[in-house]
């Protein structure tokens, strides 16, 4: 229950009392929602994660869409579309979050949410029109806001649409933005010449950009396999009603509800191929769940590889100087710890457990009707938030400020044995071998062992080991 709820627009004696097919109970002062919300809130007081702001938007959507849609065909009077209609845009505009006070873990389809909205919006109209709250007169929630509708048709389409919402004005371009600036590292530091690593040990030359540039490429990869994703999403389940026949749906409803909900939303909706699947599984938000994941794991190893760069610095790599956000230790004074990293790391392996979530939930649907519903969109949200929020702090406090340590850089190149990789064109393997296994055993440089050896001579040493050259072999 939230701590304290906005007063009726009206003036109410609180509280009121209302009944359902169960019987009567009291609704607590200054509530839109009626007794079949305040059933479910005192049935399911399980955790403080609450329902999605945008999937509050989504089934208010839907239920505009309903309303001008019925009261096009007749369904609905015009007075009470309107009424329905204005109450739904009151809520889409931010208003009466508060009247939403369900918990995540209610009935699997979401009834009760499904409800909870009805029953605002129905008790809104009711006071716009100056009727009692409470009364269902003129408006009811269930023969009037849910119209033609079931909770089982219209909780998998408001997931979609929460889930579109959410990825195409978050996830999307906070990916984006990660990208490009990786992509502008990529270009600045093309000819920053640096060890290649493999194992975590010693490779061939390379530039900083040229690694920058697979970041980058990761990044992309991920919006791409995203995007595609998301195209199922816009396949929406409306008008299957209870089990996907489309019972006490008007013929045509489902078309005219997705060509409103593309007019209310821009997007292009198209109705779901086949609305028994659509309501008994969710397989296109596990498809978007498991693209989640997968750039979750993009970002865990560009996290830790730049961890990996910016380490000790003089104890570890120290090839890339991170932005100092803030004092890195209580006790050690002027430490200075990849913290950004740290924390989009964490994101990574939280979207792993809300994919597991997903996973699991999205596979038990049972004949009609997967009923994990309200876990399954719970999470995939809370994914797509937290990659959009920790893409955007990673890209801010740390990509954007991050630079490299040339002398470093330069003086890690010149020492690795790695550069004898070069000779092998000209000597061959074996004799290569030989000179970095008795430059390392002499604690001597490649080019003194090469020439103690007699395997090149210093004018053949310099000609070929040309780090510059051996990261761009092909100019």
């Amino acid at each position: 229950m939230p701590e304290s709820i906005p007063p009726l627009e009206g003036s109410h004696p609180p509280p009121r009392t209302e009944a359902d097919s169960l019987g009567s109970l009291e609704i607590p002062a200054g509530a839109y929602w009626g007794a079949q919300t305040e059933r479910a809130r005192r049935h399911f007081a399980i955790g403080e994660a609450r329902f999605d702001p945008a999937l509050i938007t989504a089934q208010a959507r839907i239920k505009l869409a309903a309303a001008r849609v019925n009261g096009r065909t007749g369904e609905l009077t015009p007075a009470l579309a309107d009424a329905i209609a204005q109450a739904a845009r009151e809520v889409i505009d931010g208003r009466w979050q508060a009247q939403f006070p369900l918990a995540i873990f209610i009935s699997g389809s979401g009834t009760q949410f499904n409800m909870n909205m009805n029953e605002v919006l129905a008790n809104r109209a009711i006071e716009l029109a100056g009727g009692t709250i409470g009364s269902k007169t003129p408006v009811h929630p269930n023969d009037h806001v849910n119209r033609g509708q079931s909770s089982n048709d219209t909780f998998p389409t408001a997931m979609h649409l929460a889930a579109t919402q959410v990825l195409a004005e978050r996830t999307v371009p906070a990916l984006a933005a990660l990208r490009d600036a990786l992509r502008d590292k990529a270009r600045a530091w093309d000819d920053v010449v640096k060890l290649g690593r493999t194992h975590l040990q010693d490779a061939v030359p390379m530039t900083l950009g040229q690694e920058c540039s697979g970041w980058a490429a990761q990044v992309d990869g991920g919006l791409g396999r995203l995007n595609a994703a998301m195209d199922g999403l816009l396949a929406l389940p409306i008008g299957g009603t209870a089990v996907g026949t489309g019972l006490n749906a008007p013929p045509g409803f489902a078309a005219a509800m997705v060509a409103e909900l593309g007019e209310l939303t821009g997007a292009a909706w198209r109705e779901a191929p086949n609305r028994f699947e659509g309501l008994a599984a969710h397989d296109a938000l596990a498809f978007v769940s498991g693209a989640l994941r997968t750039v979750a794991g993009s970002l865990l190893k560009i996290a830790n590889d730049i961890r990996w760069l910016g380490s000790g610095p003089q104890g570890g790599l120290g090839e890339l100087r991170l932005p100092a956000n803030e004092p890195g230790s209580s006790i050690m004074p002027g430490k200075v710890n990849p913290t950004q990293a740290e924390a989009l790391t964490q994101v990574a392996v939280q979207v792993y457990g809300h994919d597991a979530a997903v996973a699991f939930a999205a596979s038990q649907g049972n004949l009609e009707l997967n009923v994990y519903k309200p876990v399954i969109i719970h999470n995939v949200l809370q994914a797509a938030r937290l990659l959009a929020d920790g893409c955007r702090s990673f890209t801010t406090y740390c990509v954007e400020g991050m630079a490299p340590e040339p002398a470093r850089l330069a003086a890690l190149v010149s020492r690795s044995a790695a550069l004898v990789t070069a000779l092998v064109p000209a000597i061959g393997y074996d004799k290569a071998a030989e000179i970095a296994h008795h430059a390392h055993a002499h604690d001597m440089t490649l080019r003194d062992a090469a020439l103690a050896l007699g395997h090149v001579s210093a004018e053949e040493y310099d000609r070929l080991v040309v780090p510059a050259r051996m990261a761009k072999p092909h100019g």
